[in-house]
């Protein structure tokens, strides 16, 4: 092997062991488990293992025939992959559909099945005329309706007068890679006088690298493939309409103490005063300058305050945990943010004799 067949060696192989270790990381590793995440993470273990096939075979012709067929049968799920990945990215679905399943499993199936029938070492003249076309034609069925689903993404690529999202950039480019992909690889099948069967190595290879690339510098690589909804602009709450909120909000913790739920909720506060959690955090936080759990706290300490003054029988930990805290901890702990004082050092004040 010379130095450019060595240096082709490396750079085709290590773009197959990136994307096997990139595919792991999105199936298993990612914070947020997007369903879009994981397709990917399939297509990329997928195509890795095509790849490396490939990129095998064009060095070492001697090859196993058992890798041959491994690398054939990977492709079957290519086109599966790309299709759930580019449908889950441009409408993200919270749960998985079920026909998915039953869809990757049936090509689990077919897959183990004609390979234990029919297996490369004993039918290669079968694999190379039949069963590969088979499996090129599926994945040619499943781009097209990839293809479908993108291409208004694909639209915006060419028009001036709109600015592409960060997700709409990346799937497109994707999808394209893919449709390069297979054309590579299905024109080397043909024996197009163009082609070249390491192309397509080549292609994903470089198409994989841009992706790592932008996956280490891009903050929020969870969402890196999602075309999430733009988040709604806050509105200025209404004059008018606060105040009416906030004498709502004082008869509620006035009258019904709702404080001393130790469970309590920003929608359970929001649904007692008839607004939105949205609305009712905006309250907060516009008209009295503090969050949900800095109000509740400073009332159920209020609450805390006259106790210790008047209900010296009771246990400082008891009182805690009749304002509405759930340990002794957190309400010591709050009680010294909103009155600068341990409660013991509070009780000790307030029972000081006056000097005459």
């Amino acid at each position: 092997m010379n130095i450019g067949k060595e240096i082709l060696f490396f750079f085709s192989a290590l773009g197959a062991f990136n994307g096997i270790l990139l595919g792991i990381f999105l199936l298993f590793f990612t914070q947020k488990k997007y369903l879009a995440n994981s397709f990917l993470g399939g297509l990329l273990l997928a195509s890795s293992i095509r790849i490396a096939k490939s990129v095998c075979l064009y060095f070492d012709g001697a090859l196993p025939k058992i890798y041959l067929q491994i690398g054939l049968s990977a492709c079957f799920f290519i086109g599966p992959f790309l299709y759930y990945f580019v449908r889950s990215a441009v409408t993200p679905l919270e749960k998985l559909p079920k026909s998915w399943i039953w869809t990757l499993i049936a090509f689990a199936v077919v897959t183990l099945g004609v390979g234990m029938a029919w297996p490369y070492e004993q039918y290669p003249a079968l694999w190379n005329k039949l069963i590969a076309r088979a499996i090129y034609v599926q994945w040619f069925g499943f781009l097209l309706a990839s293809g479908i689903l993108v291409r208004g993404l694909i639209r915006k690529q060419f028009s001036r007068s709109y600015t592409m999202k960060p997700a709409e950039t990346w799937i497109s480019m994707i999808f394209l890679g893919n449709v390069l992909i297979f054309l590579l690889y299905f024109s080397s099948l043909i024996n197009a006088p163009f082609a070249s069967y390491i192309s397509g190595s080549i292609a994903f290879s470089l198409i994989l690298y841009l992706m790592i690339t932008l996956v280490i510098y891009k903050k929020k690589s969870d969402e890196l493939f999602l075309l999430l909804p733009d988040k709604p602009a806050a509105k200025k709450l209404n004059e008018s309409d606060a105040g009416i909120w906030l004498d709502r909000l004082e008869k509620v913790m006035t009258e019904k103490a709702v404080y001393k739920n130790p469970d309590l909720k920003l929608h359970d506060l929001s649904r007692e005063i008839q607004v939105s959690g949205h609305q009712l955090s905006a309250l907060l936080n516009d008209r009295l300058g503090k969050n949900f759990t800095t109000y509740i706290n400073e009332w159920r300490i209020a609450e805390a305050c006259k106790m210790i003054a008047t209900e010296q029988h009771l246990t400082l930990e008891a009182i805690g945990y009749e304002v509405g805290f759930n340990s002794k901890s957190t309400f010591f702990a709050a009680f010294k943010k909103v009155k600068g004082a341990t409660p013991s050092s509070y009780q000790q004040t307030i029972n000081q004799p006056i000097a005459d």
